[in-house]
C-alpha cells in the first residue's frame, strides 16, 4: 500500500500494525533529490498542482456513483496518502499501490488496482481529497459534483 515505508523502531511498526496507516508525524520525508521519473513530490507536487481539477471523476455508471482516483493513482509516486471524503463525510483513506522506482512509468497503474469506488446513483454531491505527499507536504481540493461529473 505505501510507496515505502520509513526505517522504525518497534513503536513505529506496531502503529503501522494498529491503524493500518500512518499519521503524518510518525512518517519520514523520503529523499526528494530529482531523478527525472517523477518518483518524488519534488517531481509530482507541480503536476499534481497544476491538473487539481482533474484529480478526481465522478460517473453515473449502471445505476451507481463512481469516483474515480485514476489521475492520482498515476501519479502516486511522490505520493504517502489518499484520503478523500464524500459529502463532508468522515474520511476515508485510498490505497495507493507501491511504487517500484526501476518499473514505474507515469501513468502505468498496476493491473488489479482498484480506481473507482462505487456509491449509490446521484448520492456523490461533494468530494474533498488530501494528499500526503512523501516529503511530508499535504494538498487538499474539493470538488462539487457538477464540475467532476463525466459526460
Amino acid at each position: 500500500m505505501f510507496r515505502s515505508l520509513p526505517k522504525a523502531g518497534a513503536a513505529l511498526i506496531a502503529t503501522i500494525c494498529l491503524s493500518g496507516t500512518l499519521a503524518a508525524e510518525d512518517r519520514l520525508a523520503e529523499d526528494q533529490s530529482p531523478s527525472g521519473k517523477f518518483l518524488t513530490a519534488t517531481e509530482v507536487k507541480p503536476i499534481l498542482t497544476a491538473t487539481k481539477a482533474n484529480w478526481i471523476a465522478v460517473r453515473e455508471w449502471q445505476g451507481q456513483d463512481l469516483i474515480y482516483f485514476t489521475h492520482l493513482l498515476s501519479w502516486r509516486c511522490g505520493l504517502y496518502e489518499i484520503r478523500y471524503s464524500v459529502n463532508g463525510g468522515p474520511q476515508q483513506l485510498w490505497p495507493i499501490p507501491e511504487c517500484d522506482p526501476v518499473t514505474h512509468s507515469v501513468g502505468l497503474i498496476p493491473e488489479g488496482t482498484e480506481i473507482y469506488t462505487t456509491l449509490p446513483l446521484q448520492s456523490v454531491a461533494s468530494v474533498e481529497i488530501e494528499v500526503l505527499y512523501d516529503d511530508l507536504t499535504t494538498d487538499v481540493s474539493a470538488y462539487e459534483r457538477a464540475a467532476v461529473l463525466m459526460p
